[in-house]
């Protein structure tokens, strides 16, 4: 944007230039021809100066109401995934085992409560005088379904795999798998879509330049994402603005 707006200061100053040459220099009989010739390019010049303008700002309300969209779609997939991970221990790297996870699995409903028992070591060191120890019990008080849980009776899960506002048939990126530290395997998953398949119609000089962003109030590198292969990381890349769940 800073640099439409340069071009524009200079065209400006370039246009009163080219008046006050002609106004010095070129003969009179010449003059409403030159001057014909002249308002045509100002105003070719403005209107390209404008429609640059504007083209960016139509580009980025766009891209906002995009991206709003597929990170709406990436919290599903995180949350799905996070309840594979409670269910099952790990996450899931295929779509559509996900989705059958979702259809089928369900969660099981706890209560831990404090109770204390014998403790048989210590009673027998102590001649046979009953001493008790203190111990959590965990009751299993039921199951709920997972899909309920997460989606109630909405099926927008089945498609989670498609890339809102993209081409037909484009869909995320995902993995899945384990970190390994400290000498334990943590599990691990990633979830990605390209700008540049986000975007895909839109102005190719534009969606390079957003591509490179970095910025606060901005979605950082050339993918939107939540989670991570490299680290555990269960948060997405996108700034507060975007969604008012992280």
């Amino acid at each position: 944007m800073l640099n439409v707006i340069i071009a524009a200061v200079v065209v400006i100053a370039l246009t009163i230039g080219i008046v006050w040459v002609i106004d010095k220099f070129v003969p009179k009989k010449v003059k409403p021809l030159i001057m014909i010739v002249l308002w045509v390019l100002i105003g070719y010049l403005g209107y390209s100066t404008f429609m640059s303008v504007y083209g960016e700002i139509k580009f980025n309300k766009l891209k906002n109401q995009r991206y709003s969209e597929v990170i709406e779609a990436l919290i599903d997939i995180r949350d799905a995934e996070l309840a594979h991970r409670t269910v099952t221990g790990r996450f899931e790297g295929n779509f559509d085992n996900l989705v059958k996870f979702i259809d089928t699995a369900q969660f099981t409903i706890t209560e831990r409560r404090d109770s204390s028992v014998v403790d048989e070591e210590l009673t027998r060191r102590f001649g046979g005088v009953e001493t008790r120890k203190d111990i959590v019990v965990i009751d299993t008080l039921g199951y709920v379904s997972v899909k309920d849980s997460l989606f109630g009776v909405d099926p927008r899960y089945k498609n989670m795999m498609n890339i809102p506002t993209a081409e037909p048939g484009a869909k995320f990126e995902l993995k899945a798998g384990f970190l390994e530290q400290n000498g334990m395997k943590i599990p691990v998953f990633e979830v990605k879509a390209l700008k540049s398949v986000i975007l895909f119609d839109q102005d190719k000089n534009l969606v390079a330049k957003e591509n490179q962003v970095i910025s606060v109030d901005g979605v950082n590198g050339d993918a939107i994402k939540v989670g991570s292969m490299e680290e555990v990381n269960t948060t997405g890349n996108w700034p507060k603005n975007f969604s008012n769940e992280q």
